[in-house]
């Protein structure tokens, strides 16, 4: 619940600042470095934030992404109201803002392998997903009020308040992130020696398999759905700014809530190579139709199945990563994890901005389905030969998440 605070508040300053930066500066080229600015800490830096989270109790690494995001509203606030802010502070606050969120992320999948025995973590991991899912729900619907009622000044400073409850939270529980497994790294590594954990993944073909959906997926997709969504709407005839458009808006994101709760509730999918493969499959396809459905009805139904799938996917491929790490590794093997899985939308960015100025934004979006789906088989035939060449050479048991 108190993730799903902080990811409506991350959502909350995307609607207000976006919003006053276009007004001040009307600057494109700040529209596409809001974008880069957010996930570039992630691709940059998450490896390395992993292995802070393996050496630091947990809590304290949280509080800290908890107040950096909560500082950086204040100074929005502060320079908004004395109508101060200049082109250089808003990059350097876009930066901070991504950097919060690049810490945030291995540190709370730490504590999320101490608050659940191994046999819950998928619950865990999925439930932890649709609540952040709610939040990105909700933070569009909440930041809009408060811009209205509140203005751009007042409104970003009541939004710290959405970031108290997990600071709260990390002064009460006794975990730490390291309590079940008991271990807790000494030697600082830094950022360059981190990157070896990337032979550790490399020699687990699951891991990579995992990781590789994952990527598929950040590269493909991304957020394009997101920003095609005013072509795909005008193709549909719902390109007004009513409930039609904001019906499709509203579609993915629900489907991926819905599906986070339907998922925990059946428990009719386990975690395994096979069920992230088949969801992100699945994804793909989905993302095909609404690149090229003429109906709405379709549009909306392909929305919601593909926000299932892509919740599925995700959370399934962070499950069987978390429980394939080694203990000793587990911080920077997340970390790579969301180094390839979040840090790539950045390449998907450049992706829309070079592909969308040939073929259109809906072509761009109906290229990145193809490429998932494909992808997704390419995947699944070379896990099947790897199986095949292991039984072969026969060893039998196959490891966790197979």
């Amino acid at each position: 619940m108190t993730a799903g605070l902080s990811m409506m508040a991350d959502n909350i300053e995307h609607v207000i600042t976006y919003w006053f930066l276009w007004q001040a500066f009307h600057s494109s080229a700040l529209v596409g470095f809001q974008v880069i600015s957010h996930w570039l800490p992630f691709l940059l830096c998450s490896v390395w934030f992993g292995e802070l989270a393996e050496r630091y109790d947990c809590r304290r690494i949280i509080q800290i992404a908890q107040g950096l995001f909560a500082f950086v509203s204040i100074a929005w606030g502060v320079l908004f109201l004395t109508d101060s802010l200049q082109m250089w502070q808003a990059c350097v606050l876009l930066v901070l803002h991504g950097c919060a969120g690049a810490l945030w992320g291995p540190a709370e999948q730490l504590m999320l392998h101490d608050f659940a025995e191994p046999k819950e973590l998928p619950g865990a991991v999925r439930l932890n997903a649709t609540f952040k899912s709610l939040g990105v729900l909700a933070g569009p619907v909440v930041g809009s009020a408060l811009l209205l009622a509140l203005g751009p000044g007042i409104g970003i400073l009541a939004n710290v308040l959405f970031y108290v409850p997990m600071t709260l939270l990390m002064l009460r529980t006794p975990f730490t992130g390291h309590s079940r497994d008991g271990f807790l790294r000494r030697e600082r590594l830094g950022p360059i020696r981190s990157l070896g954990v990337l032979r550790t993944v490399a020699g687990d073909r699951v891991l990579v398999s995992m990781i590789a959906l994952g990527g598929l997926i950040a590269v493909g997709v991304g957020s394009s759905l997101q920003v095609a969504m005013p072509s795909l709407a005008d193709a549909l005839g719902a390109g007004d700014a009513g409930a039609a458009y904001g019906l499709l808006l509203f579609a993915n994101g629900a489907g991926g809530v819905l599906g986070g709760f339907l998922l925990e509730a059946t428990g009719v999918i386990r975690p395994s190579t096979r069920a992230a493969v088949v969801a992100t499959f699945l994804f793909g396809v989905t993302t095909m139709v609404v690149a090229t459905s003429p109906s709405y009805a379709l549009t909306i139904l392909a929305l919601v199945i593909g926000g299932v799938a892509n919740l599925a996917s995700m959370t399934i491929g962070q499950a069987v990563v978390q429980l394939r790490a080694p203990v000793e590794q587990r911080g920077r093997v997340i970390g790579v994890y969301s180094m390839l899985t979040t840090g790539l939308r950045t390449g998907n960015g450049v992706t829309l901005a070079v592909l969308g100025s040939f073929i259109g934004v809906t072509g761009t979006v109906l290229v990145g389905g193809v490429t998932l789906a494909v992808g997704a088989v390419v995947i699944a035939a070379l896990i099947a030969l790897a199986a095949r060449g292991r039984r072969r050479a026969a060893d039998g048991a196959a490891p966790v998440g197979e």
